[in-house]
């Protein structure tokens, strides 16, 4: 049996710009295929920051300048990253296979997340996203019931919720393409999210972490492990301390501890430890392990990285 990961890509992996995106797609598919080389069956999640604030920037620009348009919402946005940034991945992972003999179709899924609509986190929304308005604009779009922050000396932001996610609704497709043993990118940015009403699925003015997101595919498709990458080889607690360390292999309970005394950020390793903990805790004999991309080789070896068991 094939050991079955979720990758989640951080944004050293993928660029903020489009040519920034090319090139670093080419890196990260050369990383992708070495997993799937060692026998992984793969699924993967990315972020999508600098890409969907762009895409909501350049959206409703174009709505300002044109009457006949209306703005584009975040689910919307969001659909058009997983979209574009899916494109540039499954075709860099599916060269980077070929050039190495390995016949795998890469496939991106298209995915809806369902958030809880009483989740606390749409009475204090934190993600700041999109471009600078001045005080009329920012006025308009608080009468629209949209949240503004303002950031002295530059303007005005959008601002947006950060629900934790729920379900994922094209789960089957995902666990199909797996199953076939394909490549599957999926639950791009964490996912379009969505609020369930009945039948009808709405989009949520909202995003959700990515990593969150990534241990939610990984507990529905029943991963044996879950891998992070983002831009540090190892995680630290006490940062900036004497007492400054670096973590290797630690246990669950670790993590907690560490979580608990509020080592890591709130928008940066904290999600990926919560994401890692819900993962590990949910059946025996899984694992995850937090490093950079380009150090995944040597701390599948265990070389390096930060492991939670």
């Amino acid at each position: 049996m094939k050991k079955r990961a979720v990758v989640a890509l951080g944004h050293r992996a993928l660029g903020t710009t489009m040519p920034e995106q090319m090139e670093a797609v080419k890196r990260s598919a050369v990383t992708i295929a070495d997993l799937i080389e060692a026998g992984y069956q793969v699924a993967i999640t990315h972020s999508n920051a600098p890409q969907v604030g762009m895409i909501h920037t350049a959206m409703n620009e174009f709505a300002k300048r044109h009457d006949e348009y209306t703005s584009a919402p975040m689910s919307v946005c969001s659909a058009m990253s997983q979209g574009y940034i899916g494109y540039d991945l499954q075709a860099g992972i599916r060269e980077e296979l070929l050039n190495r003999g390995i016949f795998r179709t890469v496939s991106t899924v298209l995915t809806q997340v369902i958030v809880d609509p009483y989740d606390e986190a749409f009475y204090t929304p934190t993600k700041v996203l999109g471009r600078y308005m001045n005080a009329e604009e920012a006025g308009i779009e608080r009468k629209k019931g949209n949240y503004v922050v303002e950031e002295p000396g530059k303007g005005f932001r959008r601002i947006v919720s950060a629900p934790n996610p729920v379900s994922i609704v094209e789960i089957d497709a995902i666990k199909a393409l797996l199953a076939a043993d394909q490549v599957v990118i999926a639950c791009g940015g964490g996912g379009i999210p969505v609020l369930a009403q009945d039948h009808h699925l709405k989009g949520a003015s909202a995003v959700i972490e990515k990593d969150l997101a990534a241990g939610k595919m990984a507990e529905e498709i029943d991963a044996d492990q879950l891998i992070i990458l983002t831009s540090v080889e190892k995680v630290k607690i006490n940062m900036g301390r004497p007492e400054e360390k670096e973590l290797g292999e630690i246990t669950v309970e670790q993590a907690k501890e560490y979580m608990e005394e509020g080592h890591f950020g709130v928008y940066n390793m904290l999600p990926k430890f919560n994401a890692s903990v819900s993962f590990i805790e949910a059946r025996q004999g899984r694992s995850a392990l937090i490093t950079s991309f380009d150090k995944l080789a040597e701390a599948l070896k265990g070389k390096t990285g930060t492991i939670i068991r």
